[in-house]
C-alpha cells in the first residue's frame, strides 16, 4: 500500500468540496429526488360515459373503472383495455371478492349492485339495495360486502355467497366513502361532515364523530397499523382521525376537488386527487401524530378519484378533457362541463 501523501490529501479533500458543491447546485436547479412520483404512463382510453370510483385486482392484474352505464376493464401494467361489462347503470364502484371469484357493482340509477364473475365478465344477478347505491367495497374480516346508499342514508350488508342482503344498517347521513379493519367499517358522511363507525359483528353504529375542521369529506383511507383514518375534505384540507376514540390528530393542506383518497402503508403515504386544480397531495406520515406533505404533483384536470396497487405502489387516476357545459335546465341548473369526446385518459403514477 502506497503512503498518504499530505498533498493527495489536499487534492482529495478538493475534490471532495466541489461534489459538494456540485450536488447543493443540483439541488437549488430543482433536480427531483429518486423519491418523488411522477407520471409514468398516460393512456388514452377513449369510450363513452363519465366516471365515478376505480377500483385494482392486484392478483389478476386488471382495472376495474366505472364508465356511467358500463364498466371498462384495463390492464393494470398496460392500461390497455381488456374487458367491458355493460349494464351498470349510475355505476359508481366496484368491489372483488377474489376468494369467490366474484365482483359486485353499485348501480346508482338502478338501485341494484350486480354480480359478476372475475373471470369471464358476464353478470349473474341483480340484487336490490338502498336508494342510489354509491361506494362499495369488501371487508375481509365480516367476509361481507358493503353498499353505501346516498339518497336512502343508510348502508347495506351483503352475503357475498348467497348474494343476499344481509342488513339494512341506517346511517343519517349521506354516505360518500368507507374503509375497514378488524371489526369496524369506518363511512364518511359528506352531507354531515362526520365519520360513522359500524361494529361489523353486531351490524350497527357504534360512534359518530365529527371532523371539524375538516368539511364535505369524501375519500377516505386507513394506516390500519397506527390506526389512522385520512379524510379527504372539500375545504382543501385532509383530517387524521384516531379510529380508537375519534379524536382529530392531524390537518393536512391538499388541493381543490378531492374525491378519493389512498394510504400506502409500505411507504407511510397518504394521497390526496384534487380534481379540481389538476394536482396529487403526497402526504407522509412521519408519527401517527404528524404529517406533512413531500410533494404536490400536477396531474390533469378532473383527476379527483384513484386507486392503490398494492403489488408495484403506484397510483391510478382517470380523467378527461374538457368542453363548455350544456344550457342549464331545470333538472340541472348548473350543469358540468361536457366531455370531449375520446379524450379519456388513465394516468399512472409511481416512482418510477
Amino acid at each position: 500500500m502506497k503512503a498518504f501523501s499530505k498533498s493527495s490529501g489536499i487534492v482529495l479533500f478538493s475534490v471532495f468540496l466541489l461534489g459538494l458543491s456540485v450536488a447543493g447546485w443540483r439541488l437549488t436547479q430543482g433536480a427531483p429526488a429518486p423519491s418523488e412520483y411522477k407520471i409514468l404512463k398516460t393512456v388514452k382510453l377513449g369510450g363513452d360515459g363519465g366516471w365515478d370510483c376505480l377500483t385494482v385486482d392486484p392478483e389478476a392484474r386488471r382495472l376495474y373503472i366505472s364508465r356511467a352505464t358500463h364498466v371498462m376493464v384495463a390492464d393494470a401494467d398496460t392500461g390497455q383495455v381488456v374487458g367491458d361489462i355493460p349494464g351498470t347503470n349510475g355505476v359508481h364502484g366496484i368491489a372483488i371478492v377474489r376468494s369467490l371469484g366474484k365482483g359486485f357493482i353499485s348501480n346508482g340509477r338502478d338501485n341494484t349492485v350486480s354480480v359478476f364473475d372475475l373471470k369471464t365478465l358476464k353478470v349473474s344477478k341483480q340484487i336490490p339495495v338502498g336508494k342510489n347505491p354509491d361506494i362499495i367495497f369488501y371487508d375481509p374480516e365480516s367476509q361481507l360486502v358493503f353498499s353505501g346508499n346516498g339518497r336512502s342514508e343508510d348502508i347495506n350488508a351483503i352475503d357475498p355467497k348467497s348474494e343476499t342482503v344481509k342488513a339494512t344498517i341506517p346511517l343519517g347521513g349521506k354516505p360518500e366513502f368507507a374503509v375497514a379493519d378488524k371489526g369496524h367499517v369506518y363511512v364518511n358522511l359528506e352531507d354531515k361532515s362526520t365519520i360513522v363507525r359500524i361494529d361489523s359483528r353486531k351490524l350497527a353504529v357504534d360512534a359518530r364523530w365529527p371532523l371539524a375542521p375538516g368539511e364535505e369529506p369524501t375519500g377516505l383511507a386507513i394506516d390500519e397499523k397506527h390506526h389512522r383514518l385520512f379524510a379527504a375534505c372539500a375545504n382543501k384540507m385532509m383530517i387524521v382521525v384516531n379510529t380508537a376514540d375519534g379524536q382529530v390528530v392531524g390537518k393536512v393542506p391538499t388541493g381543490d376537488g378531492a374525491d378519493g383518497a389512498e394510504f400506502d402503508s409500505s411507504n407511510q403515504i397518504a394521497f390526496s386527487p384534487n380534481g379540481g386544480d389538476g394536482t396529487l397531495t403526497v402526504i407522509h406520515e412521519d408519527a401517527p401524530d404528524k404529517f406533512s406533505v413531500v410533494q404536490t404533483l400536477p396531474t390533469q384536470r378532473g383527476a379527483r378519484t384513484m386507486t392503490l396497487d398494492p403489488k408495484t405502489h403506484n397510483v391510478f387516476l382517470i380523467t378527461a378533457e374538457f368542453g363548455p357545459p350544456p344550457a342549464p335546465t331545470a333538472e340541472r341548473p348548473h350543469p358540468r362541463p361536457s366531455i370531449v369526446p375520446g379524450s379519456f385518459t388513465l394516468l399512472i403514477v409511481g416512482r418510477g
